[in-house]
């Protein structure tokens, strides 16, 4: 009998196949006690253990490329920290095991973490994934993962950790679908990036029987059990449709009726430049260089290499428009020659902006970087400063490119419902606003961006947020400037209409959603999403707010 289960749609698409369970064992070493001669050859067990599992990591980094090798290696800088490993040896010279050290070492870190006002929750599955690896290869055992098969499946997980996303294969992993995690969680950005439908946080999934048939659309979060054949027909002919229409799609983004709205690429370097333009990607909405900077957390890397990556961005877009977001470390982004170590809540510390003005240097250096790298290009180079909270905020960055000699347009990220507030104020001091939806969901309501049990709170349809975003929107038009966002909201082609509608200028996205978002905004004339915003912001919820905008949308 078919059953409907609804959690968070990630990633666009169709899945239908049968169910494999991602592989799980107890990791947990026994707490065997060693003589204090056998102390030296544990400490060197744990050290290799560590390097080669390190190692790892950053291989399938360099093979999956992109976002996911950003990601795998800021993993690999987990397994090597320093401060993790002093605690490692200090346990076995007081006579744990190698494996029992790791152990209880990542343990305790990962205490610290939930004891920070939970905001690491995201980056303590990653922590849990390092510990599971090099357990597993000091006992000698396989790592759980994605399961052996022959045939095409849907991967079902209690969670994803990077290294098992990011080498996921299409062709044989239809899709997934995660108990835990969010739609800005790190198996949600990968899937994106590879394309391959994902439902997340969706509680009570791992109860699916092994081999169950099941079909997956991660457009709108819904899991179909044993699925009928008329259910299967109707999902395999909207699939079919949506893959018509965006091999029809092409060009500028634009509504139907001419309005036009650039469709942008978030990038993290360099590596993530090849498949934003074969998106067709307009520019870059969102260039987030501090994957540049967590190459090594204890300097900031030199002008020089600064240079060297951002000019390679920028050459990729000749005439095109390049938003870069100067360096936002803090929170689950730490860097110890910036970051504060002692923090009781690092959410709602020093952070973006923040960081930068009280060092100075590292901003300086960054932004004259730019200058130097945009010199003779006939790009627009524009800049933003993440974490703006004011007037004083925004003015001071402004200042500080000013000083730095920086040719280009200043702008500010809305991500704390006060800018959104307040945002003409802003506006006197900089030249458009950009909207981080992610962490603007966040502050606003009080909900971890990492935490699967809030992630209702995190859903960028809520009605709240997009009051939010129409209050930067409208802003920004009565100061004669844009205002564009460059969160995870503008990924969903349907919430880009409302978007649109709302006033919203530009769209910047992961490449692989470019091509869903352009056709589906070429569907639609400015009028249709401005109806459909209005719809939506009478709402009360955002499952509300979605029906209402379809319903305008689909003319119904």
């Amino acid at each position: 009998m078919e059953t409907t289960l609804r959690g968070v749609g990630v990633s666009h698409g169709v899945a239908i196949g049968e169910v494999r369970h991602m592989g799980t064992a107890v990791l947990e070493p026994p707490a065997k006690q060693i003589t204090a001669d056998e102390a030296e050859r544990e400490q060197g067990r744990a050290r290799q253990a560590v390097e080669a599992v390190s190692a790892d990591l950053i291989a399938r980094g360099q093979l999956a490329g992109g976002e996911a090798q950003h990601v795998l290696e800021a993993q690999a800088m987990i397994a090597t920290d320093p401060e993790l490993m002093a605690d490692v040896d200090r346990r076995i010279a007081v006579g744990s095991t190698a494996e029992r050290g790791i152990y209880d070492a990542f343990a305790s870190y990962r205490d610290l973490l939930a004891g920070a006002g939970e905001y690491m929750a995201g980056r303590v599955a990653d922590l849990d994934d390092v510990r599971n690896r090099i357990v597993a290869r000091l006992l000698g055992v396989p790592m759980p993962g994605v399961p052996d098969s022959d045939e095409p499946y849907v991967l079902i997980a209690r969670d994803l950790a990077p290294a098992d996303t990011a080498l996921l294969d299409p062709a044989l992993v239809l899709g997934f679908v995660t108990e835990e995690g969010g739609p800005t969680s790190h198996s949600a950005i990968l899937a994106r990036a590879l394309g391959v439908p994902a439902i997340v946080a969706l509680p009570g999934a791992g109860e699916i029987a092994e081999g169950t048939l099941i079909a997956v659309d991660g457009s709108t979060g819904d899991l179909f059990v044993d699925p009928t054949p008329e259910k299967r027909a109707e999902l395999e002919a909207a699939a079919a449709e949506r893959r018509a229409a965006l091999s029809a799609s092409s060009g500028p983004g634009a509504t139907s009726d001419g309005h036009k709205v650039p469709l942008l690429a978030n990038v993290g370097g360099p590596a993530d430049v090849p498949a934003a333009l074969e998106a067709g990607a307009e520019g870059v909405g969102l260039f987030r260089t501090e994957f540049l900077f967590l190459d090594d957390s204890k300097k900031a890397p030199s002008e020089e290499k600064q240079i060297e990556s951002y000019r390679k961005v920028l050459e990729a877009f000749p005439e095109g428009r390049v938003v870069v977001r100067v360096l936002d470390a803090g929170a689950d982004k730490p860097l110890d020659f910036l970051t504060p170590a002692d923090e009781p809540n690092p959410a709602l510390g020093v952070r973006g902006l923040r960081s930068l003005l009280d060092h100075p240097d590292v901003l300086r250096t960054q932004l004259t970087a730019l200058a130097k790298a945009s010199e003779g290009l006939p790009v627009h180079l524009e800049v933003m400063a993440p974490m703006v909270a004011d007037r004083t905020d925004a003015k001071a960055f402004a200042d500080a490119c000013r000083e730095a000699g920086l040719q280009a347009k200043f702008g500010a990220m809305v991500e704390i419902p006060s800018a959104a507030l307040r945002a003409r104020s802003i506006l006197r001091e900089v030249e458009f606003l950009s909207l981080g939806t992610n962490d603007l969901a966040q502050y606003a309501f009080a909900a971890d961006r990492q935490v699967g049990a809030v992630s209702r709170l995190q859903d960028p349809w809520q009605p709240a947020l997009l009051d939010l975003i129409a209050m930067s929107a409208d802003a920004a038009k009565a100061e004669g400037k844009s205002c564009g966002v460059c969160g995870e909201a503008a990924s969903d082609p349907l919430l880009a209409c409302v978007l649109t509608g709302l006033g919203v200028t530009s769209l910047s996205m992961g490449a692989a959603s470019i091509p869903y978002v352009r056709a589906t905004l070429a569907k639609h004339t400015l009028a249709q999403c401005e109806r459909a915003a209005a719809a939506a912001r009478a709402c009360d919820t955002a499952e509300e707010a979605r029906v209402a905008a379809q319903a305008v949308l689909s003319g119904e």
